[in-house]
């Protein structure tokens, strides 16, 4: 458990200047074409942690900014916690439009609110945690703030929520025990819920927010030889994702509005149990091991020494790859995540 909690907690990184320009082209690449004229695009705001992440950490202290990260797309580290695209760009794309700028970008790019803004920061939570980054709530004063800058219309706008458990790894890091979890997991739950009726009443009508994924299923958890999830964990991840989806509904009945829960938890276990898309056109020989780990428990993906030696290896095809590293998926296995969401994501589609 100790190494899950160190893990997330180097999980905070960085970009410099000179990678200004690099970024703003990146988070463009691989997404749908539109006319500059269409007056019609969506607009997506993002709002989380390093699974929606597309570069707004720091690259002094973390691994996303590093080598061996980002070899898939965009051939070089682009911020994303991944060998590639990640969750944000695949749900961009299935919404007809391109991934938004990250917002610490903002400053530098043309138009930089036609697609949105993602101002999701890789190791935080709806709480602080040891990540030095702006919480959830933090990250909605910044969109606020940026609305009070620029007059536009939200109606064609969706907010994505991604909260994959950097709360809870923090909370068992400061000595908080699994029985505790009972009464702080509400506490979560309740404050994410208060995050997205937020941006709903500041005129986002459709958000879409992930369920827990089985963290009983991540590497760091699992470890070699990787074959058999953690129950505890699991059960932990099932009670949040109950409390969240009964809010849910419950907002959606009062206000008779539809804000969509996306499955990861169920979409991961569909993954792990076809060793693949359901489709058959992506395959994972063993879904539970990462692909880029480091040589020994001490390193992790993108370590280097002292020296600048590599202290990591690498798979030879990522693409054979549910995982990347020891919490997050490959491009591929977002690809696969992706394919098993489709109905679930059509309800996001305006008409």
């Amino acid at each position: 458990m100790g190494q899950i909690q160190n893990l997330l907690f180097t999980f905070f990184f960085v970009c410099s200047f000179i990678f200004l320009l690099i970024g703003t082209k990146v988070v463009e690449c691989g997404a749908h074409q539109h006319d500059d004229h269409d007056q019609t695009v969506k607009k997506l705001f993002v709002f989380g942690d390093s699974y929606a992440d597309t570069g707004n950490t720091r690259i002094a202290i973390g691994q996303a900014w590093k080598e061996p990260y980002g070899i898939t797309f965009p051939g070089k580290p682009s911020g994303r916690f991944s060998d590639g695209r990640v969750l944000t760009d695949f749900l961009a794309r299935s919404l007809g439009t391109r991934t938004p700028l990250v917002y610490k970008f903002r400053k530098f790019a043309r138009q930089n609110l036609k697609y949105g803004m993602n101002f999701a920061y890789g190791g935080t939570g709806v709480f602080d945690t040891k990540a030095p980054y702006p919480n959830i709530t933090t990250q909605i004063d910044l969109f606020q703030t940026l609305l009070h800058q620029n007059a536009f219309d939200l109606h064609n706008s969706i907010a994505h929520f991604s909260l994959v458990g950097n709360d809870y790894s923090f909370y068992l890091a400061k000595g908080g025990s699994a029985q505790g979890l009972q009464t702080f997991i509400p506490k979560v739950v309740n404050e994410l819920v208060v995050d997205i009726v937020r941006v709903y009443n500041l005129g986002v009508k459709k958000i879409s927010v992930t369920s827990l994924q089985p963290l009983g299923c991540v590497p760091s958890i699992v470890h070699f030889p990787f074959q058999q999830c953690n129950d505890t964990y699991n059960q932990a991840v099932a009670f949040h994702n109950l409390l969240l989806q009964q809010a849910i509904s419950n907002f959606n009945n009062q206000t008779a509005s539809s804000i969509l829960l996306i499955d990861l938890y169920n979409s991961f276990f569909s993954v792990f149990r076809d060793k693949g898309s359901q489709s058959g056109n992506i395959k994972f020989e063993n879904p539970l091991e990462p692909c880029c780990t480091g040589i020994n428990q001490t390193y992790h993906c993108g370590s280097v020494d002292e020296m600048g030696n590599k202290m990591y290896k690498v798979c030879q095809d990522p693409n054979s790859y549910f995982f990347w590293d020891e919490v997050h998926p490959t491009q591929a296995g977002w690809k696969a995540v992706i394919s098993n969401l489709k109905n679930n994501l059509q309800q996001l589609q305006f008409n």
